[in-house]
């Protein structure tokens, strides 16, 4: 049996109407980038694992759709990358404002803005209020924001396929992003040119030194970890398992 379609952009208003009648009132928004993700990655990256994700965490929740991913995010740390785009956090504030505004105004209850980039997690949880006031009473709006707890929940992936190989989730570009790619866009790997870029726990250290100086005064290549060894096997354990812990946290958020 073919599962329900839950991508709002691929319905007629009707079919949302009844949708919405029917018990499907919450909303999943992915939060994504455009940016660099070093030699072997295409800049899509997070904009096509946001597209992944949301549909994943909005199955796990259950009666929820999927709204279109915000393709761009806050990357002015990669901007030292050829062809990254960057939002000002003013500007994804704007953006985030206006779906949650939009979105609560057809009636949906609940919405969950989940980021599958990192320059985004910030941002979100810093702007969450104002998104509260956006939607109005009867409207709850809800993000994912611990960085740190997802980059484990990949490791805890990696460690469930190939044990070995969890060292090598450094946080982008790794072993654990270019898995995930080979099972969304596997065309686009360029599996040749993987190669160890800066491997070393993603702490706060490392990310204070990141947001701060730019991503490369840390990796020349812009990798942090190391992708060799990606498999489909392990892309998809990392997808479901990030999903799975995306979904139960914006379940205890109520």
């Amino acid at each position: 049996m073919n599962e329900r379609n839950l991508l709002l952009e691929e319905m007629t208003w009707p079919e949302v109407e009844r949708l919405l009648a029917d018990g499907f009132t919450s909303v999943v928004v992915a939060a994504g980038a455009v940016e660099q993700h070093g030699p072997h990655l295409p800049l899509l990256v997070d904009a096509a694992r946001g597209d992944r994700l949301a549909e994943e965490v909005a199955r796990r929740l259950g009666n929820t759709l999927v709204a279109p991913t915000i393709r761009v995010g806050c990357s002015e740390h990669h901007m030292d990358f050829p062809g990254t785009i960057s939002l000002r956090g003013s500007t994804l504030k704007a953006i985030c404002l206006d779906y949650t505004a939009s979105l609560a105004r057809h009636g949906f209850r609940t919405i969950c803005f989940v980021p599958s980039h990192g320059g985004n997690f910030a941002p979100l949880a810093g702007m969450l209020d104002e998104l509260r006031a956006s939607a109005g009473p009867g409207c709850d709006v809800r993000a994912y924001t611990d960085l740190h707890g997802f980059v484990a929940l990949w490791k805890a992936a990696v460690a469930e396929v190939a044990p070995g190989l969890v060292d090598r989730v450094g946080g982008h570009a790794d072993i654990a992003e270019s898995s995930e790619m080979l099972c969304i866009r596997p065309g686009l790997v360029r599996g040749e040119l993987a190669a160890p870029g800066h491997v070393a726990d993603f702490d706060e250290a490392l990310a204070e030194r990141i947001f701060r100086d730019g991503f490369r005064a840390v990796t020349p290549s812009g990798v942090l970890g190391d992708a060799r060894g990606m498999s489909r096997e392990i892309g998809e354990r990392c997808i479901a398992r990030a999903a799975e812990g995306i979904a139960a946290a914006l379940r205890d958020a109520r």
